[in-house]
């Protein structure tokens, strides 16, 4: 497709070429390496959430600032996977270009997927392990704790339908910050573009999945013996939520930029070349 979209960052067009280039290095992963990278991820996740947990507790604050601010800190976690480096499942949903462009088959996808959904699993959950036995929770007269009970709850209270559509619209921001930072040239181009759409999704209170997969966990942790919190709730809430980051992530950026840049789409939109009768 000629690009009509200048400027100094890469542009859309060349974005794409990067995602679906990255995607099949991603998918072909040595197994050790893939997983590995996914705790990193599901880890640097977590500490985005705790970051925000922190801001979220401070109920002195208006509503607007708060939830702001939280989004801000939560910032953290995406800027973290994609400047160091790490694999996560959410923004990994963006290989579905490399998959329909043919560059990778159906296993290779749902392997990378698989794969990295275990490895941010149990970095998210060994985050909140050592997270709770150091104590942090205890901050503030054990505000922090509170807090994050507060989170719980109200995230296993959505309903499926509600999580699932959620789930949709924060996904489909997670993926968009990792589409503009791949057009960056620079650790401040990337930052610029990740801390936008995250902040926004935290403030709007979408659902992330690996997110989740820290802050329940914590909450099991933190609630008294015999709470009312348990692993269905968890399920009930991780599920529709995982399926909705697909969908927002898979099918409302990845695919539509797919049609748009490198599908049939960019075919059709290409000059006619000159044919002597």
């Amino acid at each position: 497709m000629a690009e009509i979209f200048g400027m100094d960052a890469y542009t859309p067009g060349e974005i794409a070429q990067r995602i679906e280039q990255t995607g099949v290095a991603k998918a072909r992963l040595p197994v050790r390496a893939l997983f590995m990278l996914a705790v990193l991820g599901g880890a640097f996740i977590g500490l985005g959430a705790l970051y925000s947990v922190l801001v979220r507790a401070d109920h002195g604050l208006s509503i607007a600032i708060r939830l702001v601010m939280a989004g801000l800190s939560f910032s953290l976690g995406l800027l973290l996977v994609v400047v160091a480096g790490a694999e996560l499942f959410t923004g990994n949903n963006l290989l579905v270009m490399a998959w329909a462009e043919r560059r990778i088959s159906g296993a290779e996808l749902l392997r990378n997927w698989g794969v990295v959904l275990a490895g941010n699993a149990a970095g998210a959950g060994g985050l909140a392990l050592l997270v709770y036995w150091s104590g942090h929770p205890d901050m503030q007269g054990g505000a922090i704790a509170a807090e994050y009970l507060r989170v719980a709850q109200a995230k296993v209270a959505l309903g499926p339908l509600r999580a699932f559509l959620l789930g949709v619209l924060c996904n489909a921001l997670v993926c968009l910050a990792v589409w503009m930072a791949m057009a960056g040239r620079s650790v401040a181009d990337k930052a610029v573009a990740v801390v936008f759409p995250v902040s926004a999704f935290v403030a709007a209170g979408f659902e992330h999945s690996v997110a989740n997969l820290y802050l329940l966990p914590m909450a099991l942790l933190l609630q008294a013996p015999g709470g009312a919190l348990g692993w269905s709730a968890v399920m009930g809430n991780l599920l529709p939520v995982l399926a909705g980051n697909l969908v927002g992530g898979a099918l409302l950026v990845g695919l539509v930029y797919r049609f748009i840049y490198r599908g049939p789409a960019a075919a059709g939109a290409q000059p006619a070349k000159n044919v002597n009768p």
